[in-house]
C-alpha cells in the first residue's frame, strides 16, 4: 500500500523551495507571536489556550493541511503529469495511500511541532496545554490531509474550496452557528485535546466518542473516494 518512488516524488513536490517557504511561514509566525505574548503577559494558562486554540489549531493547521493535501496530487492533475504516474504498474489505492501518508507527515511536522514549541514558550506546558493542543494538531492533520487530498482529486479549485471550508465554514460559521461545529474537524480534534488536558481550558462542542467516529469516518471515506476518482481519471486518460 506504500510506494517509495511515489512518496519521494510527492515529498519533492511538497517541499520544493517555494512551497516550503509557504508551509514554514505560519509556524514561524506562531512562534513569534507566542514569544511576544510571553514577554508581555508572562506565563498564563488561559492566554496559552487562547493562542493555541485561536491561531494554531483554528488557522495554522487547516491552512497547512490545505497546502499539503491539495499539493500532494493537485498540481499533477492540473499539468497532466498524473497520466504518466497512472501508466506505471502501481495500483491507484497505493498511489492515494502513499500521497496521503506524505501529506499527513508534512502537515504534522509543520503544524504539530510548532504548536508544541509555542505551548512551551507560552506557559511551559502548564496544565498539559501544549501537549493537548499538539495532540489535537496531530489528529486534525490526519483528517485535513485526507479531506484536502480528496478535494485535489475532484476539482481544479481545491485550494479555494479548502480555504473556504477552513476559514469560512470552521472559523466563521463554526463561531456563529452551533450546529455547524458538529461538522468541524477543529471541534473533533478539540474533543481529543479536552480529554488530554482534563480541565476547563480546552473545551469542545462534540463528545469524544462522536469525534473519534467522525474523524475515522471522514479519513477513511475521503481516502476511499479519492481512490475511486483517481481510477475514473485513469480511464478518462486512456480513452
Amino acid at each position: 500500500m506504500y510506494d517509495p518512488t511515489v512518496a519521494r516524488l510527492t515529498y519533492r513536490a511538497l517541499l520544493g523551495r517555494r512551497r516550503a517557504l509557504i508551509l514554514g511561514a505560519l509556524p514561524v509566525l506562531l512562534i513569534v507571536i507566542s514569544a511576544a505574548v510571553r514577554a508581555f503577559s508572562g506565563a498564563d494558562d488561559q492566554v496559552a489556550a487562547d493562542v493555541l486554540g485561536g491561531f494554531a489549531l483554528a488557522t495554522m493547521v487547516p491552512i497547512i493541511g490545505v497546502i499539503a493535501g491539495t499539493g500532494a496530487i493537485g498540481p499533477e492533475i492540473d499539468d497532466g503529469s498524473v497520466v504518466y504516474l497512472l501508466s506505471k504498474p502501481v495500483k491507484r489505492p497505493t498511489i492515494i495511500f502513499t500521497k496521503l501518508i506524505v501529506a499527513i507527515a508534512v502537515t504534522m511536522v509543520f503544524s504539530a511541532v510548532p504548536t508544541f514549541v509555542a505551548g512551551l514558550i507560552l506557559n511551559g506546558n502548564g496544565q498539559q496545554i501544549a501537549v493537548a493542543y499538539t495532540v489535537a494538531a496531530l489528529v486534525a492533520s490526519i483528517a485535513y490531509a485526507a479531506l484536502f487530498l480528496l478535494l485535489g482529486t475532484v476539482t481544479r479549485h481545491a485550494v479555494v474550496f479548502g480555504l473556504v471550508y477552513a476559514l469560512v465554514w470552521e472559523a466563521l460559521f463554526g463561531s456563529l452557528v452551533s450546529g455547524a461545529r458538529t461538522l468541524s474537524v477543529q471541534q473533533w480534534a478539540l474533543a481529543v485535546a479536552q480529554k488530554v488536558a482534563g480541565g476547563d481550558l480546552v473545551t469542545s462542542d462534540v463528545g469524544l466518542p462522536t469525534a473519534v467516529i467522525l474523524l475515522a469516518a471522514v479519513t477513511a471515506g475521503a481516502t476511499w473516494y479519492a481512490g475511486q476518482k483517481l481510477r475514473t481519471l485513469k480511464l478518462a486518460g486512456e480513452e
